[in-house]
This record gives structure tokens, sequence and C-alpha cells, in this order.
């Protein structure tokens, strides 16, 4: 029996992406190149591993059981590399990251460089978008996301906290008055988040201490799905916007935007790092996440400076 190391990753990339076109994305190889290696994958084990229609592809009983042994077996051998390297303090190999847009550009990017510059030997492919990918059919070893935390598949460990503030520019300020209240500000025009659900609700901490959040819907000119551009609208006086420090702390510094309802305290969110249940964290992903929590200090990098 004679099969490729490349044939299995192929095929565990195939299966985790869900389909030939998918996985030849993700390994950045042609669709007939990746194809040719599961089918020689199967030919060399005397086995069928995939269902394959138009819809995309599904394991077989056998490719189940395949997938399953061989994801351990390289996973062990990714541990088993980078042992050899550990006497040293070297880190090595490509780590597949996913985060936001916004935080990925202006935040996470220049964290990672200096760990970059340390570690020749460990490459990274960041992939920023601001629509939530799925980790694990994506091949990702580590996702950065904001906010708060609903999905239980993933292990989370947190970074940094970030404050969520109600903004708008001096100018909208002036003509339209600070929302002193939720009644007020959903009287307002906002600008809205449109990766979000459709009633573009916001959150407000509770009234008294030990009590529910404050809900208020608020009433959009203009819904945009990344937060950089939700800035600038804001900044352009088309309404308000609620958006984490990271994203604002610049304009607010500059003021070109405001605080515009300081006794309105939006819910509080967090920076985390994630990763599915199913992999054990490797040496490296877990050196990344350390090195992102000392470069963050808890929210301080982007934090300084803004009023209280």
């Amino acid at each position: 029996m004679e099969y490729k190391l490349e044939d299995i990753e192929t095929f565990l990339a195939v299966v985790e992406a869900g389909s030939v076109s998918a996985g030849a994305l993700r390994l950045n190889l042609a669709k007939s190149v990746v194809s040719e290696r599961v089918t020689r994958l199967e030919r060399a084990l005397g086995a069928t591993l995939l269902h394959r229609s138009a819809q995309g592809v599904t394991p077989t009983d056998r490719g189940v059981d395949f997938y399953q042994r061989s994801r351990t077996v390289l996973e062990q051998l990714d541990a088993a590399a980078e042992s050899v390297t550990e006497d040293e303090g070297t880190l090595a190999g490509l780590l597949r990251i996913a985060a936001p847009m916004s935080f990925g550009a202006r935040w996470l990017g220049p964290a990672l460089f200096p760990l970059l510059r340390a570690h020749p030997q460990l490459s990274v492919a960041l992939d920023l978008d601001d629509r939530r990918v799925d980790l694990l059919a994506g091949g990702y070893d580590l996702g950065i996301r904001s906010g708060r935390l609903a999905d239980s598949s993933l292990v989370a460990k947190r970074l940094a906290r970030t404050r969520v503030i109600v903004c708008a520019s001096p100018e909208y300020l002036q003509r339209h008055g600070s929302p002193a209240t939720l009644e007020e500000l959903a009287r307002h025009a906002t600008i809205g988040y449109s990766l979000i659900p459709a009633d573009q609700s916001w959150q407000f901490e509770p009234a008294r201490k030990g009590g529910e959040p404050r809900t208020v819907t608020t009433k959009c000119r203009i819904v945009i799905n990344n937060g950089d551009a939700m800035r600038e609208a804001a900044i352009a006086g088309l309404g308000l916007v609620v958006l984490p420090s990271f994203i604002v702390a610049d304009a607010l510094r500059a003021g070109t935007l405001v605080n515009a309802a300081p006794a309105l305290r939006p819910l509080g969110a967090a920076v985390w790092a994630m990763y599915p249940h199913t992999r054990h964290p490797s040496r490296k992903v877990r050196a990344i996440i350390e090195h992102l929590r000392r470069a963050f200090r808890d929210g301080e990098l982007w934090e300084e400076g803004l009023p209280g």
C-alpha cells in the first residue's frame, strides 16, 4: 500500500471544506490537482472515501473513519515536529488565523509582526473577513473574535476587554442633540451593522445592579457590513453608531467623533482567541495567544488617552 502524505492532507482539507473546489481554494491548488490527489489516495487504499454530488462531497463510512484517524495522527505529527524545536524556544510551521477586518488590520497584524520577525520558521496565513467563518470547516487553527460569546463549539480564551461606545460627530449632535435616555436614542438616525439580526437592537447595562440588560431597537438610516466604514459614516454626520473602542479610539482622540451618550453605557465586550473543541492547541497556538494577551494589555493598547 503506497500513499503520500500530501494526498492525506488534501483529503482532510476537502472533507473540512465540504467540496473539492473549497478544498482547492483553502490549499491554494488547482481543483484538478486536488481531485487527482483524492482519487490517487482512494486508489492506494482500495476504498471509496467520498460521496460526490453536484452539491459537494460527504465522506463515506470508511471516509469518516479514515478522516478521524488521519486527523489525530497528523496533529500528533505536528506536535512531534514542534517538540524538535521546543528546546530552542523556536516556533515553526504554518498557522491559519481568521479575524475581523477592522481589528485584524488595525491591531492584530501589528501585534503579530514582531513575533514573526522573532521566529523566522513561523508562517501565518491571516484571513480578514467580518463574517464569522466556520473555523473547523475552514481548517483554521485560530479565530479572533470580538463581542459576547454564543458559540459553545469553540474553546475561547479572552485576550482583552473593550468598551462599546455610542458615538456621533460633533456636527450631528449640534443639529440633533445628545440622547440622555434610551427613548430619546430610539428617535435618532443610526448606522447599523448588517452582519447582525435585522432588528438592529442595541443592548445597555441594567438600570440597577442585578437587573436585566436594557434593549433599544434603532432606526437605521444606513447599514454596513464593516466597522471601519460605519465609523466613517458617523464621522460624516449620518447618525449615531455603537462600536467597540478599538475601532473608534483614534477618532475619539482626534475629536472627529465624540461619546454621544455618556449616561448610557452599552454592554461591554471582549476580544477572544478561539479554536475548535476537537483540536488540542499546538504549542504555536498557545504561544500566539499568550503573545497577544501581553501585546493588547487587556485593552489598554486602544484605551490609552480615552475619557472614562
